[in-house]
Formats: structure tokens, C-alpha cells, sequence
């Protein structure tokens, strides 16, 4: 009988997992909605219908697969009550509140260049860079 050695990880390892694990995340709440359905609930707990009354445009479907892939992630936390009809409140996590403080940084972010932004994409949608020189 022969025992197999169990040799340890790169020290890289834990990176190259966090780095892969945060792309798995960015493109799941990168999207038009789940940064929606973050900035409603903000710092406040929501049943499913008030959230989908406040997210213009969302559909049942969508409401559930993009809370889903938030709680999937630890973003939101569900409540389920034992109540009829059935009653289920959302809010953020901790690392959902600090997401959306992310996110919020990065709208200001763009409210403060986005003249600059204007300004480069003009610039840049004005010249020839579909031709090689």
C-alpha cells in the first residue's frame, strides 16, 4: 500500500483563485440589472414585490435569477416566512452594502468626467481608427 504526499499549493495559488473567483463575480453583478437591484435596496430590506415595483422594467424571471446569482454570491440575504401567501424579504449583506458603496464610486466617478469622457469618445469616433497606417 502506498500513501500519496499531499504537497502544498504555490503561494500564488490563493491569487490566482481570488483573481478567477473575482471575474466569476464582476460579470455577474456587472450587469444592467443586478446593479440596479443593489442600488434600490440600498440600506433598506424589501419583500420581492416592493423590489420589483422599484426596478423599472424588470420582469419576474429576471428579478429572481438576478437575485439568485446575488445571493449565490453573498451579496443579498433572503428571508423566508412561513406565511400565506408566502412572504420573502431581501436586503443587502455586508459585503453587499460594501459593493454598492463600490459602485456608487464609480457612478461619482462618472459624473466628474464625464465631460472628459464626452470630450475623448467624440475625439476618438472622429478618427479613422478602423484604418491600418
Amino acid at each position: 500500500m502506498e500513501t500519496e504526499q499531499i504537497r502544498p499549493e504555490p503561494e500564488d495559488a490563493d491569487v490566482t483563485r481570488a483573481e478567477s473567483l473575482a471575474r466569476e463575480i464582476f460579470s455577474g453583478v456587472a450587469n444592467k440589472w443586478a446593479l440596479l437591484v443593489i442600488n434600490v435596496l440600498g440600506t433598506r430590506t424589501l419583500r420581492f414585490t416592493e423590489r420589483r415595483g422599484e426596478v423599472d422594467g424588470i420582469s419576474h424571471k429576471m428579478l429572481t435569477q438576478t437575485l439568485r446569482g446575488l445571493e449565490r454570491d453573498g451579496v443579498v440575504h433572503r428571508t423566508v416566512y412561513a406565511t400565506v401567501p408566502p412572504r420573502v424579504d431581501y436586503r443587502l449583506t455586508e459585503a453587499g452594502a460594501a459593493l454598492r458603496d463600490t459602485v456608487n464610486g464609480m457612478c461619482a466617478w462618472t459624473r466628474r468626467y464625464l465631460d472628459e469622457i464626452d470630450t475623448a469618445r467624440r475625439r476618438f469616433d472622429s478618427d479613422d481608427h478602423g484604418t491600418v497606417r
